[in-house]
Parts: structure tokens; C-alpha cells; sequence
């Protein structure tokens, strides 16, 4: 299916996020809203602070963050985030000596992030070759479609024929998904 999906709609775009604190801001913001959703909410971020760090995040007024389209509960997961950043619970500058394990069990401690936010930083800010967000809706969907599956363990079972490359199938998964439905 994903060589069909390859010749029928070209090659997916692999995009890449500069790691730290601002890109899981962003992925913060991206959880259950759409992607240009998520990207005017995040545009309005910068450029009403300019920069997005831990420092400004958390000294920021809730208000100023809802002016700029923050639900209150993700200003709750930002301020989290920075707050952690801040007393070096979370350091991103390591990830590059850290393992997959390591990574995850210090991003999970961040109020709100779960398994797909965390997938999603392992897949477009550390570019690592063998992630796929099974709690993703378009990942879902698109299986769910292309291979006649219902539950996350035929999924599961179905992704497993990918590895070690699952990242890239999440890419073209994703790219058939948005394509279908006329979003590139």
C-alpha cells in the first residue's frame, strides 16, 4: 500500500523541526485542533513575544496567552513545560546522548503530553527513523481505510512490516490522508 500511495501521489514531504522548547510548544498547541489552527495560534505567539522560550512562557499573563489564542488548559501544559525547562527537568540540548526511553519517560512528565506528542517530537525534531503515532486520527483513519482494520493492535501488527523505517510510513500515511482530502 505504500508504494501505491507513493506512485499514485508522489513522495511525502519529511519535514523537519528545530528540537527544543519552542517546537513542543507548537506540538503542545497542535493536539486536537487542526494543523492551521494550531499554526495561527502559534504565529500570533511569536509575534506578539517575539521569542518563545521557557523564561517568557512562564512569566507571560494567562491573558496575554489567550489573546493569542491559548485554551486555558494548554496554558496550562505550556507553563508546565516551561516550568520544567526552567528547573532542568526537561533538557532538550541532551536528547542527542539520550535513548528513545529516556526521552520519552522525561517528556511524559509534562502535564498534558502523552504518547502522540511525544511521537510527534521523536519523528520531526530528532528525526528518528522508527516512530508511528498510532493515537493519531489520520494515521487511524487511513488504516482503518487502506487495510481494513479496527482495533490498534491490527495496526500494530501492520506497522511492525515496516520497521525499522515506521517513521517515514507515518510521513506517507500522512501525506495520502491530507491529499485525499485535497489539504496539500
Amino acid at each position: 500500500m505504500l508504494k501505491y500511495i507513493i506512485d499514485t501521489f508522489g513522495k511525502p514531504i519529511v519535514q523537519k523541526r528545530v528540537e527544543g522548547f519552542a517546537s513542543m510548544c507548537h506540538i503542545i498547541l497542535e493536539q486536537q485542533v487542526s494543523i492551521a489552527s494550531a499554526k495561527a495560534c502559534y504565529v500570533k505567539l511569536e509575534n506578539h513575544f517575539g521569542i518563545i522560550s521557557p523564561e517568557i512562557i512562564y512569566n507571560s499573563d494567562d491573558l496575554e496567552l489567550r489573546n493569542c489564542g491559548v485554551s486555558r488548559q494548554k496554558i496550562i501544559y505550556l507553563k508546565d513545560l516551561a516550568l520544567k525547562v526552567l528547573y532542568n527537568k526537561i533538557d532538550f540540548e541532551s536528547y542527542s546522548t539520550k535513548s528513545e526511553e529516556q526521552i520519552r519517560k522525561e517528556l511524559i512528565t509534562i502535564k498534558g503530553v502523552g504518547n502522540w506528542s511525544i511521537e510527534v517530537y521523536l519523528m520531526f525534531c530528532l528525526q528518528l527513523p522508527d516512530i508511528i503515532p498510532l493515537g493519531d486520527i489520520a494515521i487511524k483513519n487511513t488504516l482503518k481505510e487502506l487495510y481494513n482494520c479496527e482495533t490498534e493492535l491490527e495496526m500494530q501488527l501492520i506497522s511492525d512490516n515496516w520497521k525499522p523505517f515506521r517513521t517515514f510510513a507515518s510521513y506517507t500515511i500522512w501525506h495520502y490522508y491530507l491529499k485525499k482530502r485535497n489539504k496539500i
